[in-house]
């Protein structure tokens, strides 16, 4: 159950179902199995949208979600110190708790619901642990980052973080009150989520009842993307099968459709999703390791000013 809830939807504003006489439903392009893995120190991760080129997600890089596990006590895990230049990390924990460093001194706690945008830019150190006391109990912990691109002119910007608590989420429903929209960035019907990114984008997390059906208005700008995170469903006007950890890339048009099966497994009562688009950037990625830049060269250079401590030092305490 996503931290962040209501119980009665219909107390919520509402988005309004686009006219099909006026719109162009996007249709379903693919879709496609995230792999499962390890990350940092050993937690389990779904690399989202592994399965779908490049040159679709633009501008997104990747997308992890990370969990859903339970621990046993003594089993948490995070990541080590590690650099990132040129782009834009969204940490967004659904589940648990998280704590952020840098080497600039940033960071903050992550509860259940709270999201942390940290813009890498020009670069910095970071570290992602869970704290101290999930360490010794043990407990639930899911989540997800997303890596946002971030256009040449604004690559070697100042690292900043922004720190969005779940209640300032903005919560929406539909006209049936049959799903809980969770608004954490850009713009869906004339509402204002609370993140602010350089590259425009729109990002939400559907908790979708069992039979509802949700139809959204999307920016025909930008590309359009969904992730379930648990429970199963279908997509596109064409009812197009899908469920916990696959993508969906949709082609061309100004809504997109996902409904929820009509019965869902009792560890997952609701077809919950993540609904990603953003107005490609469309300029060359290069791309290696916790570096994204515009060019091989450009990569050199990060690798060389990591080298050389020009991307920060691990503070004192920690190192």
């Amino acid at each position: 159950m996503p931290a962040v809830t209501v119980e009665n939807p219909l107390v919520l504003p509402k988005v309004d179902t686009p006219d099909p006489t006026t719109t162009r439903a996007r249709r379903v392009r693919q879709v496609a199995v995230a792999p499962q893995g390890y990350e940092g120190e050993g937690f389990p991760v779904r690399r989202a949208f592994a399965g779908i080129h490049t040159r679709h997600l633009d501008p997104f890089i990747m997308m992890d979600q990370m969990g859903e596990v339970e621990y046993a006590p003594g089993e948490p895990k995070g990541t080590p110190w590690h650099p990132h230049r040129g782009f834009e990390t969204v940490t967004y924990l659904i589940d648990g708790k998280f704590v952020h460093k840098d080497s600039t001194g940033g960071g903050g706690f992550l509860g259940g619901g709270d999201t942390q945008w940290m813009t890498a830019g020009s670069g910095l150190l970071h570290i992602e642990t869970p704290p101290e006391d999930l360490v010794v109990s043990g407990g639930l912990f899911h989540g997800l980052q997303l890596w946002v691109n971030l256009p040449g002119s604004d690559k070697m910007t100042a690292p900043r973080y922004q720190d969005i608590s779940g209640e300032k989420v903005k919560l929406l429903t539909t006209p049936d009150g049959g799903s809980v929209l969770r608004l954490i960035a850009g713009e869906l019907d004339g509402h204002q989520g609370p993140g602010i990114t350089h590259t425009p984008i729109t990002m939400v997390h559907a908790t979708i009842s069992p039979g509802a059906r949700i139809t959204l208005p999307w920016r025909s700008d930008f590309n359009a993307l969904v992730y379930a995170l648990n429970g199963d469903g279908t997509v596109g006007e064409e009812n197009r099968p899908f469920g916990l950890g696959q993508a969906v890339l949709f082609g061309d048009g100004d809504s997109i459709t996902v409904q929820a099966a009509d019965r869902q497994e009792s560890r997952s009562p609701n077809l919950d999703v993540i609904i990603l688009g953003g107005r490609p950037i469309r300029e060359p990625v290069a791309w290696y390791g916790p570096f994204v830049m515009n060019s091989h060269r450009e990569l050199e250079q990060a690798f060389e000013d990591f080298r050389a401590g020009r991307l920060g030092q691990i503070p004192a305490e920690h190192a």
